[in-house]
């Protein structure tokens, strides 16, 4: 350990670490306007990084309930691609964006309503009131 990093406390470095958050926001629920083909890009910029299920209604008018987990985009709609996990298909899936024509925010957002700031609270509270042995664990996802 270096003389610059022993010259500060754990309360100095937690202090430190904890950097303002982003916004999160709100889609569960939310059904966006594909009027064009940029309000689609956007749209799905969105469910990449939602953490909670979207229903995609396709051309042929099924409708697959997914988490995204990539997306690839192209120069076209054509050459622009979602992967996909289905809840009854353990293989990874893959879809044009050409072939979406709606898309729901369906899924319950796993991580609505949790910043990191209400971990560091939680954590300063039972650090306060002479707990030992802390441990912050993630709630259970049902």
């Amino acid at each position: 350990m270096t003389a610059e990093v022993a010259k500060y406390t754990i309360d100095q470095v937690e202090a430190l670490e904890l950097a303002p958050g982003s916004e999160h926001e709100k889609l569960e629920g939310w059904v966006p306007a594909l009027a064009s083909e940029d309000d689609l890009r956007q749209a799905l910029e969105k469910a990449f990084d939602y953490r909670g299920d979207v229903t995609m209604t396709l051309r042929s008018g099924e409708r697959i309930e997914a988490y995204i987990f990539n997306r690839l985009t192209g120069s076209t709609l054509a050459d622009s691609f979602v992967q996909y996990f289905t809840p009854s298909a353990p293989e990874k899936r893959r879809l044009s964006y050409v072939d979406i024509t709606r898309l729901e925010f369906s899924g319950k957002d796993r991580a609505a309503g949790k910043h990191w700031e209400d971990w560091v609270k939680a954590y300063n509270e039972k650090k306060a009131a002479g707990e030992t042995n802390i441990a912050l664990h993630p709630e259970a996802l049902e």
